[in-house]
C-alpha cells in the first residue's frame, strides 16, 4: 500500500512548539483529519484536504483516516499536545484493532508533541521534577468512581498530578468532587497550579493552595498540576517558580 497515516501531535498552541517532524508530515500529506479547533490550525493548500469532525467521534474519524491511507491517500491524524496523552492515538489504534485485516499493513507513525502538561511544567519551573501521574478528570469514557480511585491512590502515593479536562460546562460537579477528595488525602498547605491556554496569547498561570483553590478556576483549557507534599515555591520579583525536589529523605518515606 502506497499510502501512510500519521498520528501527529500540534502541541499546546504556539506554532513555535510544533516538532519539524510534524511539520514535515503536514507539508506531505493528502489529507488532515481531527476535531474542528485542531484542524483549524492547518493552513489550506492546493492539493490538502481538511477533514475536521466533532470530539466524540474518534472512532469514526480514525476509520475514516485508515480507509483513506488504504486507498493511497498520506493522512495525518492532527491532535493537541501529544497524540499518545489522551488524544488520537489509541482511538486509532483501536480502530485498527477492530478494522479489516488489511489496514494492519499500512504505515502508521506516531510523531509526539509537546503536551500541555509539560508545557505548563516549564512555564511554572519544575513541578513535575520528581514522580508525577496524569489523570483525565472527564467521566465520558470511564465512571467517576474509578477517577476517585486513581485520585485517593495518586494522593496517597504523594505524586505530583496533572489533570487534563478538568470542569466542562457539561459536568461542572467533576472538579468539585475532585477537590473534595484532594482535601481529604492532602495538607490545605499544597500547591497547586492552574495553567490555561499555555503558550497562547490568552495564557493565565495561577498558584493557589489547596485550602484556597476553587472549581471556577479551572475549565477545558486548564491544566492543574497539584504539587506533592515536598512542592516548593520560590518567591522572586517576578514570577514565582514552583519545582518538586528530586530527593526525598528516607524520613519521608512511610
Amino acid at each position: 500500500m502506497s499510502g501512510w497515516v500519521k498520528i501527529a501531535g500540534l502541541g499546546p498552541g504556539d506554532e513555535a512548539l510544533v516538532t519539524p517532524e510534524v511539520t514535515a508530515a503536514l507539508a506531505e500529506a493528502t489529507d488532515v483529519v481531527g476535531y474542528i479547533p485542531y484542524v483549524a490550525r492547518i493552513s489550506e493548500r492546493l492539493g490538502l484536504t481538511l477533514h475536521a469532525s466533532d470530539n466524540r467521534v474518534e472512532i469514526d474519524r480514525s476509520r475514516h483516516a485508515l480507509q483513506m491511507a488504504a486507498d493511497g491517500k498520506r493522512v495525518v491524524v492532527v491532535s493537541s499536545g501529544d497524540p499518545g496523552v489522551f488524544a488520537m492515538a489509541a482511538a486509532v489504534f483501536e480502530a485498527l484493532e477492530n478494522g479489516p485485516a488489511e489496514w494492519r499493513d499500512l504505515q502508521i507513525d506516531v510523531l509526539p508533541g509537546i503536551t500541555a502538561m509539560l508545557a505548563a511544567s516549564a512555564r511554572a519551573g519544575a513541578p513535575m521534577g520528581h514522580d508525577f501521574c496524569a489523570i483525565n478528570l472527564s467521566d465520558n469514557l470511564k465512571p467517576w468512581s474509578l477517577i476517585e480511585k486513581r485520585l485517593r491512590l495518586a494522593a496517597q502515593a504523594d505524586f505530583s498530578m496533572a489533570f487534563y479536562n478538568p470542569r466542562s460546562k457539561s459536568r461542572p460537579e467533576g472538579f468539585v468532587k475532585t477537590l473534595e477528595v484532594l482535601r481529604d488525602e492532602c495538607e490545605p498547605e499544597r500547591v497547586i497550579l492552574f495553567a490555561r491556554a499555555v503558550s497562547r496569547t490568552d495564557e493565565e498561570m495561577r498558584i493557589s493552595t489547596l485550602a484556597e483553590a476553587t472549581p471556577d478556576m479551572a475549565d477545558m483549557q486548564t491544566v492543574v498540576i497539584v504539587g506533592s507534599s515536598r512542592t516548593r515555591v520560590i518567591e522572586r520579583d517576578g514570577a514565582p517558580i514552583i519545582y518538586t525536589p528530586r530527593f526525598t529523605p528516607d524520613e519521608d518515606q512511610g
